[in-house]
This record gives C-alpha cells, structure tokens and sequence, in this order.
C-alpha cells in the first residue's frame, strides 16, 4: 500500500497532511456542545438517593465484565454516604470506569491539575455503565426474576444428568461432536458445488464483477379469473356481524374457551350470562374503547360496573394462553383451515403501539413513534393463519433477543411446536441461527440485503467457481469443539424453559459483541445460515414460501388494526402485565374473528360445491381468512346469543368432517335482541336473517340484509 502511494506523494508529506487534519480535529473525548450529559449532571439530587441506597439494599453479582462497574457503583454508595474530597485520589472513586464522552466532563478539558472530580458527571457517568451492564446481565440481582444471572441457571449437575439423555435425543444431538460436524463440512460443500454449477442456468440469479450476488425479485403470482370469482362468491356469502357476536358464536362452540378464563380468587364463576358479559369485556379491551357503545342499561349482563369487574377478575393473559390451544384444536379439524396449511410453518413479526403514557415500556424511535414513544407487540401466528403466541417489547428492541424466546414459550409444549420458522430481517442473527438449527428448527428470516451477505466455507482451498466471493467467510469449527459441553447444556435450558431465550441471547452477547461461547454457537449458525442463503439462491419456491408466510403475517396485522381502532391506536396501559393483558385480549378476539371466519368459509366452500359450483383446491388455498368486511368494529354492539335457546355446542370435528356450525334451520323465533339502539337491532335481526338465507339461496344474501334492515 505505501509503495503506491509513495509513487504519488513522499511520506514526509503524507505525514505533514496527517498531522495538520489531526491538529484541526477535537479530541476523541471531546463533546460539541450542547451537551446533554453536562445537562444531565446538574440534575443528580433526583438520584443521589437511588445511588447511596442501591447496592447496600440489594445484593448484586457481576462477571468478570462487569466487575469493576458494580465495584465502582458499591464505592460511589459509600462516598454519597462520607461526602469525601471528590479527586482521583479518593480511593472511592475509579476513574478507569469513565469512558468516551464521559471523560471530558468528570475529569475537566484539560484534565484538572489537582486531580478534582466533577461529583454530578461522575455520578451519572458511573449510574450509565450501571444500568448499561445490567441490561446485559454482566451485573445482575439473584433474587430478581428478571435481573437474575441467566448463565447460573444452566442446568448442571443432578439437573443435567436427568434431562440430558431425552434432550439429547430428541434433537439429534450427540456428545462427542465429531462425527456431526463431519457431516456438516460434508454437506456443506457438496452444495455450494452443486449451487455454483447451476448458477448460468439460473435466469433468476445474476454475478456481478464484484462477485456478489443478485437475485430478481419474483412477481407476484396474478390470480386466475376463477380464484377472482370465488373471492367475490364466498365475500357475498359471508353474513354481516358484530365483533361481539363472532366472540359469543365461538364461545359457544368452544365451550373450554369461557372455562379457561378464570376469576382471580381461583373459584367457579356463579354469575348467570357470563359469556355475554365477557365478551363484551373483551370487545371493549380489543377495540380500545370505553364502555359506552358496550353497555346496555337495564340488562344485567351489559351493565358498567358488571362489564369492568369481569374484566379485571376474569380477563388475564395467563387465561388468553389456556385458552388458546382449545381455538387452535377446533380450528385444525376445519376444511378450509387444512387447505391453508399443516400448522407446521410458523411466522413472527412485530406490531408497533405509541404508549402517551409514561412507561418502562415505551422507548422513543422517530421511524414508528414520530416523536412519541412506544412499544412492540412480537407475535407468532401459523400457516393456517391462527396466533399461537405473543411477547410484549420494550421499545423496537431487535427482534432476534426474542424470536426463540417466543418461538418456546407458546404454551403449547415442545412436542406441538411448528418445525419452520420465518421471521423478517430484524429476527436474524448469527447467534439465532445456531440456537435454532441446535434446536431442529427450520429457521428462515428474510433478508433484504442478499448482495452483501457473507456465506462460510469449510474447505480454504476448495474452488466454488461464481461463489468464491459469496463463500469467503471461514469457519473454526475448533470453536464448536471446545464449546461443545457448555453448547449442550444451554440448549437444553432453553429446550426446557428453565431460563428465558431471550436473557441468555442477552448473555452471550456484551455489547454487540459475543462471549466466547456465543461466538462458538455463532460459528455453528453460519453453517445453517449458509444453507438457507444458498436455498434462497437456488429455488424460487422457497423464496415465495417465505414471502407467502410473510404476507400472511401482514393480512393479520391490518386485520389488528381495523379492531384496534379506538384512541387512534394508542396504547394507554403503564405497566407491562397491563399491556400483556390487553394486547391478549386483541390476540384472543383475532383468533375468534379467524376460527369464525373458517367455520364461514368452509361452509360457504361446501355450499357452492353442492350447487355444482367448480372450486378449485389451488384457488382455495389462496383465500384468505382475515376476510373483514363483513365485521363491524363501530357504533352500537350488539352481543346477540346465536339461537333460540342461546349459544350452541358444537361437537369438535374429527379429521375430514368439516365444521359447519353456525347456520341455523328456518324453525323458531329469531333470538332476543340485546342491543340498545334500533340500528343495533336492525344490524343483529339482519345478521339472523341472512344467516337463515346463506342455506337457501347465497345470491339473495345482500337483497333479503337490505330487506331486514329496513322493516326493523
């Protein structure tokens, strides 16, 4: 290098040029002002308490990182406590904490003579590193739940022995590595070669002189007339309801669904009509709305103070999780619901809420809040469309700390999880990659930067003709070796739950950067993360499938909004078990607004193919059960029993017996209407009628909704 340059310039002058810029520059210490930290550091009567009270109350613990911060946090106690000379000479005070911008202000530009310390940047300087390495557990509180040293809980000793061998072998994995990671390098390079030699086939994939590569965005796939006209049938089809009805309709045939929301004392629920009050309660947590449009004076199930109390009593998220596989299980066994998917391929992506309210929980991001703040909902949902689970996030934080985390922890057990897992761009990471292949699932995030991704090799001196430049990364699988214990044991603590996936993620990670036994599991995570980039290469399929799962996500997503509508879809909860409660709540009432929507879609599916009707399986897999325009989300609710004699048990179908529960035979009264206005009643004598017709004749359903409508 300094052979060409020296071909332009002497190095005297080069040296000369250096040295006049560095001259110009500030120190690295150095802060353009203003300043917030100097700010800041005249504030330190709000925290002077915090700081001579904290460690001497609580008994913290650090590793080897953050050692010398919980020693310099534990001495700044005892100096609030002395009010010592604030110098360097202190003993109490350690000046190797203070670091980057920090030091300018508590040591002075330039450093004071006398060694003085400015007290309020030091104190603030010393409380920043504190919180910062508690966050990422390099201090941490044993007797927190949350704060609590996540590598000490590894499963070791008797704990260790009694899962290994069921652990072990349940995912595949050995002791002795060896022979596995053998097998890797093997695979490995038979399909970069087999990769590379199908590359000047490939009309999709192109090289450029950088060696990078390049693949064309696939078009969306345009729907045949056919699936156009079937689109239209099965939307005219559909009765027009209340939110509120489609949660007492799947209430009714889901009868486990009411059982599991349980009342806070733990007792049986005595009160008559719960159902109709609990669904009410939830229309009112899921749209974000007051009690108003939900309560009907004079009917004891929709009264106010009735509404509020089963909300607080029964409406918990630890219901919403039992509840849940009850509504997964009856939607499984539906028609429609199969020709969506096997329940095998799942999909996590985040929602964003503005929080106004001071909060833990809320932290700012100008790209999703503007200059609010607020927090994420991360959710999981099947490829039949269900949500099998839900984790509330502080801020944006990236999504990869949580994906396994939620991914575990569904409620359903490691035996019903899904065996795919596709994420967007924010869920990846090298250190998830090798969490899940360890853990045998099939991950695959979306990456919106393939040109500049770096596949691994095994083999330096292998040739991969147009993927030289694409697998230039070398792996030492000499750290998988070394590491191999410690890996086993960590995945087998995730595997059963004992600690969660996202503070061991958090763990293995300081600062961005990974521990020794992170870097070993991010070395094996290269070896899927090459495979799935190379799948991405090589088949447009798998490219669509995570598309697909993608767009699956985003239809429940603008689904969500239109149900959260109320406050202008602003989250008004402070504390975290709130926000887990209420965005429950909005997760619950989308599987009902989904399950409902299957049942209606079979029905309607089976309805045409009895009346000759061609209905393509292509076209069915296509249909989408966030379908909403059916469902009302304003004004007055009603919460109409379905039927005479109220809601209706449905029998679980077995497999191949569609579920056409819901539509009623032309025999009785229409149900007693509860609903306070003459629109409501128009809405729920309207939703019976065509309910009644969709057996009949589906093309008189807008005709006889108009009809029924204005005789009320």
């Amino acid at each position: 290098m300094w052979e060409a340059i020296e071909g332009r310039l002497p190095r005297s002058d080069v040296r000369t040029a250096v040295d006049t810029v560095n001259s110009m520059l500030p120190p690295p210490e150095a802060l353009p002002e203003p300043d917030w930290r100097a700010e800041l550091a005249k504030k330190t009567r709000a925290v002077v308490g915090l700081c001579r009270m904290l460690t001497s109350t609580i008994e913290f613990g650090a590793n080897a990182e953050g050692a010398p911060v919980l020693a310099a946090m534990k001495a700044l106690g005892e100096q609030l406590a002395a009010e010592a000379r604030w110098s360097t000479k202190n003993p109490r005070i350690h000046p190797e904490v203070v670091t980057g911008p920090w030091k300018h202000l508590v040591f002075g530009h330039p450093a004071r003579p006398d060694g003085a310390v400015d007290r309020g940047a030091y104190i603030f300087c010393v409380l920043e590193q504190f919180c910062r390495h508690l966050k990422h557990r390099e201090i941490y509180a044993d007797a927190s739940t949350r704060y609590r040293n996540p590598q000490a809980r590894l499963l070791d000793g008797a704990e260790w022995e009694a899962v290994k061998d069921d652990v072990l072998t349940t995912l595949g994995l050995p002791e002795n590595p060896d022979a596995l990671l053998a097998s890797h390098v093997t695979d490995l390079d038979e399909a970069l070669k087999y990769v590379a030699g199908g590359l000047a086939a490939n009309a999709d994939v192109r090289v450029d002189e950088a060696g990078r590569i390049h693949v064309t965005s696939d078009k969306a796939v345009q729907g045949p007339p056919s699936l156009v006209d079937l689109r239209k049938r099965v939307a005219a089809m559909l009765p027009r309801v209340d939110i509120g009805e489609q949660i007492l309709e799947v209430m009714g045939w889901v009868p486990e669904f009411l059982e599991s929301l349980t009342a806070l004392s733990g007792g049986a629920a005595r009160m008559a009509d719960l159902n109709v009050t609990a669904a009410a309660a939830l229309t009112v947590q899921a749209l974000n709305i007051g009690y108003g449009p939900v309560c009907t004076p004079g009917v004891p199930a929709l009264e106010r103070r009735r509404i509020g109390h089963v909300g607080r009593t029964y409406l918990r998220a630890a219901g919403y999780t039992d509840a849940n596989p009850h509504l997964i299980a009856q939607q499984a066994g539906i028609g429609f619901a199969r020709a969506l998917g096997g329940g095998m391929v799942a999909a996590i992506d985040g929602m964003r809420f503005v929080v106004p309210v001071p909060s833990l929980m809320a932290r700012p991001n100008r790209k999703f809040f503007g200059p609010k703040r607020g927090m994420t909902w991360l959710n999981e949902i099947s490829d039949q469309a269900f949500g099998i689970g839900y984790k509330t996030v502080a801020g944006t934080d990236r999504d990869c700390l949580h994906a396994i985390d939620l991914f575990f922890n569904t409620g359903a057990g490691p035996v019903n999880l899904p065996e795919v897992l596709v994420t967007d761009t924010g869920s990846y990471s090298d250190l998830v990659f090798g969490i899940a292949s360890l853990l045998r699932v099939d991950y695959r995030p979306a990456l919106a930067d393939l040109p500049d991704q770096k596949g691994w090799r095994t083999k330096a001196d292998a040739d991969y003709g147009p993927l030289n430049t694409f697998a230039r990364g070398k792996l030492d699988l000499g750290k998988v070796r070394r590491h191999w214990g410690e890996i086993l044991r960590l995945i087998a603590t995730i595997y059963t739950s004992t600690v969660s996936a996202s503070d061991l993620v958090r763990a293995l990670q300081r600062g961005g950067h990974p521990t020794a036994l992170g870097e070993a599991i991010a070395t094996y995570g290269r070896i899927r993360k090459t495979f799935h980039l190379l799948q991405v290469i090589d088949s447009e399929a798998y490219r669509r499938g995570i598309k697909g799962m993608r767009n699956l996500q985003e239809g429940r997503h603008a689904l969500a909004e239109k149900i959260f509508h109320g406050r202008r879809r602003e989250l008004f909860q402070r504390y975290r078990e709130e926000m887990e409660d209420q965005l429950g709540a909005l997760g619950i009432v989308l599987n009902c607004v989904v399950l409902w929507n299957t049942v209606y879609i079979d029905a309607a599916l089976n309805r045409l193919r009895a009346q000759g009707y061609p209905v393509r399986d292509e076209d069915v897999a296509r249909l989408s059960p966030f379908m909403r325009k059916h469902i009302n989300v304003h004004g007055k609710y009603s919460f109409t029993p379905v039927g005479p004699a109220g809601p209706v048990k449905v029998p679980r179908p077995t497999r191949g017996q569609p579920l056409i529960a819901g539509f009623r035979s032309n025999a009785g009264p229409p149900p007693k209407i509860v609903a306070a206005s003459a629109l409501g009643r128009a809405s729920a004598l309207g939703m019976y009628v065509r309910r009644k017709l969709l057996i009949i004749d589906p093309q008189a359903i807008e005709l006889a909704g108009w009809q029924a409508a204005t005789a009320a």
